[in-house]
């Protein structure tokens, strides 16, 4: 067993090795983008068929939604949507994988929904396509390759991309950061920083998955993404001086920073400067619930291959693998 785990090692190291000479050999060449993307992904294609039997590629597929100073509910009815994804996963034992994911959704939220009235008046509102990278690590509390149904637990790192916007006379797309509604980036509020669109995430939560078989798996997990920013709906701190957003930028910043006047019998007056627009005690987060169905490539015995420690199971022992029984 120890030289089987000495030489997945090695192999390993090796393909590493290859990998970073690929890399290095494609950055030096002058090839066009789309040769260097081709180049690559071909490159890690042929490295990753040596451990495929370690590789479960999957599909994710559920809703998402955030919460922030727009909303506090729970997957709320109006403005949860639908959210899909790709992952690649590497089994680096039976009961610790690493994933790697790329997740599509649109999250937003609004006033109007709110069971509060002074949110109601306040009447702002904003939506956001939303892109994630994210990789993962999860343990699993049983070996799903001796039982069918273990729960397991999530965490690791994410990139994410957003844009918030808003409608203006429900049909005008207004995005909202260059619009500076609380100030960022003004010469009056020097404390008030642009915030970037492109932000690092901490995404944790649980699950629990079946196995159907050696290779078909489906998970139902929720996951929870903490975030480092407070302006994913573009509501933070508080309303600024309306005379220094109109001289800056304009007639349609005022107009969507302030939104209470757009409603019947709302208040025409725009807030003073410094009164609550947003809570920047309590950053942002998002969040998704769903179907998590993966397939183990390779071909062979899967029951009999070895894992990066080693030996089919974590202990080092035989797999009982889902095969019919023998007969002796």
């Amino acid at each position: 067993m120890l030289s089987a785990s000495l030489d997945n090692y090695f192999a390993i190291f090796s393909f590493l090795g290859k990998v970073v000479k690929g890399f290095n050999f494609v950055w030096k060449s002058k090839p066009s983008f789309m040769i260097k993307i081709r180049l690559l992904a071909g490159l890690m294609l042929m490295g990753l068929s040596a451990f495929s039997q370690n590789i479960h590629v999957g599909i994710f597929g559920g809703v998402a939604a955030y919460s922030g100073d727009l909303t506090r509910k729970i997957f709320p009815k109006k403005v949860t949507n639908g959210a899909i994804g790709v992952t690649v996963n590497y089994e680096l034992t039976p009961q610790i994988m690493v994933r790697g994911g790329f997740t599509y959704t649109v999250v937003g939220g609004a006033d109007r929904n709110s069971d509060d009235e002074e949110l109601r008046a306040r009447n702002l509102s904003f939506e956001t396509h939303l892109t994630e990278f994210s990789l993962i690590g999860e343990y699993y509390f049983f070996n799903l390759d001796e039982q069918k149904l273990s729960p397991y637990v999530f965490g690791g790192f994410a990139v994410f991309h957003f844009n918030p916007y808003a409608y203006q006379a429900t049909t005008n797309k207004i995005f909202l950061k260059p619009l500076s509604t609380e100030g960022e980036g003004l010469s009056a509020y020097p404390d008030r920083k642009p915030y970037a669109l492109t932000q690092i995430a901490l995404p944790f939560g649980a699950g629990v998955k079946y196995a159907f078989n050696d290779r078909v798996r489906l998970g139902l997990e929720l996951g929870i993404r903490k975030l480092f920013t407070d302006y994913l709906d573009d509501v933070s701190a508080s309303y600024v001086d309306p005379a220094d957003l109109l001289a800056n930028k304009g007639q349609i910043a005022v107009d969507m920073s302030y939104r209470g006047d757009e409603l019947p019998g709302g208040n025409p007056n725009y807030p003073a400067k410094g009164a609550q627009r947003g809570g920047v005690k309590r950053k942002d987060s998002y969040y998704f619930l769903g179907l998590h169905l993966t397939y183990r490539l390779g071909t062979g015995d899967n029951s009999n291959r070895s894992g990066v420690f080693g030996g089919g199971n974590f202990l080092g022992g035989k797999k009982k693998g889902y095969g019919c029984p023998s007969v002796h």
